[in-house]
């Protein structure tokens, strides 16, 4: 069992409270996204909370206060973990993230509502049952800023280099050019389900550099047409 904080952490403690706990599940994070791709790695993992930071001093500077800072850095945290995508035999996913708070000094609400907010950060969990989605966000705001922050990380330069790199990893029968097809299947519908002004803005800005980058694809493989 991981070493406990040395107070429970409950809802809304202030960060620098909550810096032990964080630190322990950055740490676990790291560790366990060691065995995935690139294109869900940690650094993906850090790029999310970078922007989920962003995404949330930008929020409360338009006047939007009441978030729980610490529940928005452990949900960027562990947002991957569990993922059915790399799910590993005897893993359980429905219990990992509350297991892996309470083990380090989460308060069983806080691991609660962390576990609610992951569990519907999910670009395909919203196309399946949108309403679910939108009773998660009525209840933690901060679900918004998180699933932001992760989709935005999927598009723009970056978000073609982890297409790339998922695609050889889980789907190489598809080849280069069924990685780019994913473009129109769902990367540049992102923008469009950003639930932040600062996530709408950024969104938009890198569904450019998709279109973009679409455009120089389609030039160049046209001489295999020739």
């Amino acid at each position: 069992m991981a070493d406990q904080a040395k107070s429970t952490v409950c809802l809304k403690t202030p960060l620098h409270e909550s810096k032990p706990l964080v630190d322990s599940v950055k740490a676990y994070v790291e560790k366990y996204m060691s065995r995935f791709d690139g294109s869900h790695d940690f650094e993906h993992i850090l790029r999310v909370l970078g922007l989920a930071k962003y995404i949330l001093a930008e929020t409360q500077q338009d006047g939007q206060r009441g978030l729980d800072e610490t529940a928005i850095y452990l949900a960027a945290l562990l947002h991957d973990v569990g993922d059915h995508k790399y799910a590993q035999p005897g893993e359980d996913p429905e219990k990992q993230i509350v297991n892996v708070l309470l083990e380090r000094g989460a308060s069983a609400a806080l691991a609660s509502k962390v576990h609610t907010i992951v569990k519907n950060v999910s670009y395909t969990n919203e196309i399946r049952d949108a309403e679910k989605v939108r009773e998660a966000l009525l209840e933690h705001p901060e679900l918004g800023i998180v699933q932001d922050a992760d989709r935005i990380d999927a598009i723009g330069a970056i978000g073609v280099g982890r297409c790339f790199t998922f695609g050889a990893a889980k789907a190489p029968e598809r080849g280069m050019q069924g990685t780019v097809d994913h473009f129109e299947e769902k990367l540049v519908r992102l923008d469009a389900m950003m639930k932040t002004e600062s996530g709408r803005r950024l969104a938009k800005e890198r569904t450019e550099r998709l279109k973009v980058f679409r455009s120089w694809w389609e030039e160049e493989r046209s001489f295999a047409d020739s």
